[in-house]
């Protein structure tokens, strides 16, 4: 987080498969309990409910305010992020992201369900935290991860931003968003594990637990036998061509253009895809976003300062 006289500035990734803030990443999976839970790690207590966070992943919704869950997470990620400063109470700023193709209609809606509690109390693992909320602003999902990142030429680049759930495509003049050249494929991260799952189940005839799964597809190993290890590799390059596939459907050239990765599928791209490392790069810290999201805002409001 940053600060900004007494407000401090939380950038918020709100993925599908994670929830990310500049400093941590957390499971998307929430779960309500009327009692308190017997394990309280990972505990937020609301209005009385608590919600045991991190141990699944949400699944893809077109609409982020069409249930409570996402500001749930929100106030987990804050009083996340203000643990790290041994902060409890705070005046918060947020800086969070939709999909290019989402923004223009759903950005007041999702910035109005971020502020739609000036004040909240809660608590996350037993502790209380007393948040003010006094603004948010709403940016294009993936692009601030790589700002300072993008070559200043004038030529044609390609943002792929590989989530959990969708892989969002946005074309950029040099550093310039192309509002009509953005597009979104359901080719997340989630897509290459239940392949893997059905292929594990087809060869070996056995389930495979997703953590061993993600293992592989972040590290390239995993503490498994080499006929599996094999055939969890043979289905992420599968996956991984897909990906190249599908950006050249929609027009990916690498002679013509540089193409940038974010996401968490970044690192299934770099393990198992046949590509130019000279002409990709593949930004691998998962919170890059939600650090961009933030630099950003915090801009924002020092600008404002000065004009005021």
């Amino acid at each position: 987080m940053k600060e900004h006289g007494e407000i401090v500035v939380i950038g918020i990734d709100h993925g599908y498969g994670n929830i990310k803030t500049a400093s941590t990443c957390t499971p998307t999976g929430i779960t309500a309990y009327d009692t308190e839970p017997i394990f309280s790690e990972n505990i937020l207590e609301y209005k009385g409910v608590y919600y045991r966070i991190g141990d699944t992943h949400k699944e893809f919704v077109d609409n982020k305010v069409s249930d409570e869950d996402y500001y749930l997470l929100t106030l987990m990620a804050i009083a996340r992020e203000l643990y790290t400063a041994h902060v409890r109470e705070a005046t918060v700023h947020l800086a969070v992201g939709l999909l290019l193709t989402w923004i223009y209609r759903q950005k007041e809606d999702f910035r109005q369900y971020m502020l739609k509690n000036d004040y909240a109390e809660f608590k996350w693992n037993s502790e209380m935290y007393k948040i003010h909320i006094t603004g948010c602003s709403v940016y294009p999902q993936g692009y601030p991860a790589i700002i300072g990142k993008i070559n200043d030429s004038l030529g044609l680049n390609l943002l792929a931003d590989i989530g959990n759930g969708t892989m969002n495509l946005i074309f950029l003049n040099g550093k310039k968003p192309d509002e009509k050249r953005s597009f979104t494929e359901k080719l997340g991260v989630n897509q290459c594990v239940i392949a893997v799952r059905d292929a594990v189940s087809k060869e070996f005839q056995t389930t495979i637990d997703e953590r061993v799964i993600q293992q592989v597809l972040r590290k390239n190993e995993a503490d498994i036998s080499e006929a599996y290890l094999e055939v969890i590799r043979n289905t992420a390059r599968e996956y991984a061509a897909k990906v190249f596939t599908a950006l050249r459907e929609h027009g990916y050239n690498p002679d013509l253009m540089r193409l940038y990765i974010v996401g968490g599928g970044g690192c299934i791209i770099k393990n198992f895809g046949n590509y130019d490392a000279s002409r990709v790069t593949i930004i691998d810290d998962i919170c890059a976003t939600a650090k961009g999201y933030e630099l950003l805002a915090y801009l924002s409001l020092n600008r404002k300062k000065e004009c005021a």
